[in-house]
């Protein structure tokens, strides 16, 4: 039950997405062209997440523990090291060269295109390359 919800909320995401033209990579290189034509409306979707996400925590932490789970799963670290500075970097990086981040790669994959193809080819192979370079916990 619980993969099944996970599907069903990246599906909701994926259409939340391509109902607000965020699988548009010239709407994402339009928002970081502040000093050409900007085009505000990533600040509004991002705004919605960001009022929703903050209700949506304050509702759901009142309970005891989650519906299809046996606890809550919330960071417990704060710091800030090289590796989060550096993913965060190559991130940000990768979505401002393509205009794609991974959801809205993933809700465009219908229409793929070579610049498609290539962020999320190494998309893949950072994830690889994060697995093979993250230590092991026990």
């Amino acid at each position: 039950m619980k993969t099944l919800v996970g599907y069903i909320a990246g599906l909701l995401f994926g259409l939340g997405l391509t109902i607000s033209g965020m699988t548009d990579p010239a709407r994402v290189l339009g928002f970081l062209d502040i000093a050409g034509a900007w085009d505000p409306t990533l600040m509004f979707v991002l705004g919605g997440a960001v009022i929703t996400n903050f209700i949506g925590y304050r509702l759901v932490l009142r309970r005891p523990r989650p519906v299809f789970g046996e606890r809550f799963q919330l960071p417990t670290r704060q710091d800030l090291d090289i590796r989060l500075i550096g993913g965060a970097s190559l991130f940000g990086i990768g979505w401002g060269l393509s205009g794609y981040c991974p959801g809205p790669a993933f809700a465009s994959i219908s229409g793929l295109s070579a610049p498609l193809f290539a962020m999320l080819v190494t998309m893949v192979m950072g994830w690889f390359m994060a697995r093979a370079i993250t230590p092991k916990t026990a």
